[in-house]
């Protein structure tokens, strides 16, 4: 049943887990950096605004997004290998110095020596994540 606006090479079934009851389907993208596919929830959404980019962290701006972990080195791949401009289809370079704040203070935020992919615990997809008794 393919053509129903689904696009299935963005969409991953979790795997059989008889503790997770739900069966439904969790968005991956690819961080342009490091090209490492992860669920969204790990990614920080940079979209194209006047000539630099913008964090998008309520993933709600209109326009095309690039996917980036939040860690310095996959921004700094994306920057070298000029990965925003290809993946957001803009003529030159995009000013990054806004992501890189953001990236910066998330890391400061976060500070974990053992941990290479920095991310907020506490959020999935965006939205926070609620615990049961």
């Amino acid at each position: 049943m393919r053509g129903h606006g689904l696009n299935w090479d963005v969409v991953q079934r979790p795997r059989s887990n008889p503790a997770c009851q739900q069966d439904e389907a969790v968005p991956v993208r690819t961080c342009v950096g490091c090209r490492q596919r992860a669920l969204i929830g790990e990614l920080l959404r940079v979209v194209a605004v006047g000539g630099a980019l913008v964090v998008d962290e309520r993933r709600r701006l209109p326009g095309r997004g690039a996917w980036v972990h939040p860690v310095a080195e996959c921004l700094a791949k994306a920057e070298r290998r000029r990965a925003f401009s290809r993946a957001l289809r803009v003529q030159g370079t995009l000013d990054t110095g806004g992501v890189r704040g953001h990236v910066e203070g998330l890391a400061e935020q976060n500070a974990d020596p053992g941990c290479s992919r920095v991310r907020n615990r506490n959020k999935e997809a965006g939205r926070p994540v609620m615990s049961q008794p």
